[in-house]
């Protein structure tokens, strides 16, 4: 399992790049391409996923489609296109970090 604390920063950048990836998508279906990506490394709660879905669409970045199912009621959240290009450069500097990273905890020998 992948800690939380590491998980937290890069959240809002899996949801961005998955929604990029995939069109729309429900929270839960998010919750589960996520923990099926990660080969069950990552599990996230909707306690975490929520919370971001809801600053990512008062930012602009996505925004929710309803659809009713019976009686009961689907949210669908997609990136506008404010939200693909903010996606990009977001994955583009998760990247950055990573490759950074990797040089900081794995110097080369001087």
């Amino acid at each position: 399992m992948i800690a939380n604390d590491l998980l937290k920063g890069t959240l809002r950048t899996i949801i961005l790049k998955l929604l990029s990836d995939n069109g729309r998508m429900y929270g839960y279906e998010i919750t589960k391409r996520v923990e099926k990506l990660s080969e069950g490394k990552i599990k996230l709660t909707f306690g975490a996923l929520y919370p971001v879905l809801h600053k990512l669409e008062a930012e602009g970045h996505i925004k929710i489609d309803v659809e009713y199912i019976g009686k009961r009621v689907r949210k669908y959240y997609s990136l506008t296109e404010v939200g693909r290009s903010w996606s990009e450069q977001k994955v583009d500097e998760f990247f950055d970090f990573v490759n950074t990273l990797t040089y900081v905890l794995q110097p080369t020998p001087a």
